[in-house]
């Protein structure tokens, strides 16, 4: 049988902390991010960031750290990761002095025991729960942030076509400052401030998850389309389903 999230927690995954009252202004499409960013640091003093380092994410950090955040950075090592993606987060800790960079779950490999070495192609979902969602879920239990900043965006895949600039519900509130904005408007901007883009990006890997459940994607095909191919699924959990963030 499958661990559950809620076991791997050792408890119920209810909401730990429900987001202020605080409304946002009406941003509109064309909204600044960066104007997002620091209203969300002002509303939410505890804002904190989890990251992937995906092309999203690296573009985020910059304008993030324009608009004056200097809060943890975290990422979750799940083990599985491309060296390329080790890489891109260490080259981004080094740019990016000033933040905070913490890495969960440091050391994970696929004989670590915490999962069976098969799981990620019999449950992917259950792989993804321990691995991936626990580590983050138990830090911010602890944290008990008020807020969430991250990276998502509309065009990435159908099930986030509609995610605002602010988002409630779950445990916390969202900010997605790039909720609007385009791979291509994200590629150039990575390329006029000369950013660490993982280079697996630039090989087709559109989204970079955990090697052996992330592919390149075809034409026509969406940026999460290498994701989990094949399987079903399209999001690991930390932003969908019962357990989300």
């Amino acid at each position: 049988m499958s661990p559950t999230l809620e076991a791997v927690l050792g408890g119920s995954s209810v909401p730990l902390q429900q987001s202020p009252d605080t409304q946002p202004p009406d941003f509109g499409p064309d909204a600044d991010p960066i104007e997002v960013i620091r209203w969300a640091l002002e509303a939410h003093p505890d804002l904190t960031m989890p990251s992937a380092f995906n092309l999203n994410g690296v573009v985020l950090l910059d304008l993030a750290v324009q608009a004056g955040y200097t809060g943890d950075v975290l990422f979750v090592d799940t083990g599985y990761h491309f060296p390329e993606t080790l890489s891109t987060r260490d080259a981004l800790a080094d740019r990016y002095p000033q933040l905070n960079f913490v890495t969960l779950n440091a050391g994970a490999t696929p004989e670590d025991g915490q999962t069976d070495p098969a799981l990620y192609a019999s449950d992917p979902d259950a792989c993804c729960a321990v691995r991936k969602v626990a580590p983050l879920q138990r830090h911010l239990k602890a944290l008990r942030p008020s807020a969430l900043l991250n990276a998502r965006s509309r065009e990435q895949t159908a099930d986030r076509a509609e995610i605002p600039y602010v988002e409630d519900g779950g445990a916390r509130r969202k900010i997605n400052p790039l909720a609007y904005w385009t791979r291509e408007r994200l590629e150039a901007y990575a390329a006029e401030h000369a950013l660490p883009v993982n280079p697996l990006y630039f090989d087709g890997f559109l989204s970079v998850g955990c090697w052996p459940c992330t592919r390149a994607v075809r034409p026509g095909e969406d940026a999460r389309a290498g994701r989990w191919a094949g399987k079903g699924k399209t999001e690991c959990g930390l932003w969908a389903g019962d357990n989300k963030l």
